[in-house]
């Protein structure tokens, strides 16, 4: 018992973890772990000290898996143009749709851009937020307020006092989930506050602001857009590109599967587990361990 309590003393005081970690990794109460730490919990510690040993077991088997370094944001062809929209939308203060299929690189291409540019905001939206307040309160978190009014009007005018001037842009991913009149709302603070707005998601989202009867509101909506990106599929050079970045080849198998649903983020998923296969064999990365890897995540 000592033994694991010993273990768990040095990696808090070398640094490697928080106290506070440890306790929400374990399972244990943050107060029962100090006490138990310290040699003052009253109670058997034998539970926590189980919990504990868990941890470090499992914390062992992660260290020894060595998992292989993948890649972050891969400068695609197909993430060039998304970075090209979002440029585009924050230098022209106008709106950008960016649509297509999933796993081609769009949320990453985000990420990097709101990486390495001043005045970017990033509010990414679920189901959950389809309606116009609980979109606008995502908006109005990603631009750094807090404590929102309750009244969608307040938390509009919160929004565009915050960004306007700033020469930014705002960008919505997954905004497929945003009913008309949510995005609507965003389309209003963008002619408001004179920053640019990116939307990002789906063909869904593009079909929602040209579809339907072209209501008022979809013709406002439409006629905002001033550049359109659509992202059908992930091409060979994007699959080339995120292999050789992810330490393989754009082998046979490889394009086989960055071709199907899931596309690169596919691709990067099955190359990691075939690293893992080789670097278990003590074998350099072929085709095959990819072949073996994809049949495994496929449960086939």
């Amino acid at each position: 018992m000592e033994d694991i309590l010993n273990e768990v003393r040095r990696l808090i005081e070398s640094g490697e973890v928080t106290q506070a970690r440890v306790a929400k990794e374990a399972g244990v109460s943050a107060t029962a772990l100090s006490q138990v730490l310290a040699g003052k919990y009253a109670a058997d510690p034998a539970g926590i000290v189980e919990r504990l040993s868990a941890w470090l077991a499992a914390r062992s088997e992660r260290a020894a898996a060595l998992l292989p370094e993948m890649p972050g944001f891969v400068a695609t062809p197909t993430a060039q143009r998304v970075l090209a929209a979002l440029t585009y939308a924050q230098m022209a203060a106008d709106v950008a749709v960016v649509y297509g299929a999933a796993g081609v690189g769009k949320t990453t291409a985000i990420a990097e851009y709101a990486r390495t540019r001043p005045s970017v905001w990033v509010a990414v939206m679920t189901p959950g937020h389809a309606g116009v307040t609980a979109a606008l309160e995502e908006v109005a978190f990603a631009v750094g307020l807090k404590d929102l009014p309750q009244s969608p009007a307040r938390i509009h005018r919160e929004i565009v006092s915050r960004v306007r001037g700033t020469g930014g842009v705002i960008v919505v991913d997954e905004a497929q989930h945003l009913v008309v009149a949510a995005l609507d709302a965003l389309r209003s603070i963008h002619d408001a506050a004179g920053v640019g707005l990116a939307l990002v998601g789906n063909d869904l989202l593009y079909g929602r602001m040209t579809g339907g009867t072209r209501a008022a509101y979809l013709d406002r909506l439409f006629s905002r857009i001033g550049k359109r990106v659509s992202l059908r599929r992930a091409t060979d050079a994007d699959i080339e590109a995120v292999a050789k970045a992810a330490g393989g080849e754009a082998w046979g198998v490889v394009r086989d599967v960055g071709r199907q649903a899931g596309a690169l983020r596919a691709v990067v998923k099955v190359l990691r587990l075939a690293r893992m296969m080789a670097q278990a064999a003590g074998e350099s990365l072929t085709a095959a361990h990819v072949q073996a890897a994809r049949r495994d995540l496929e449960g086939v």
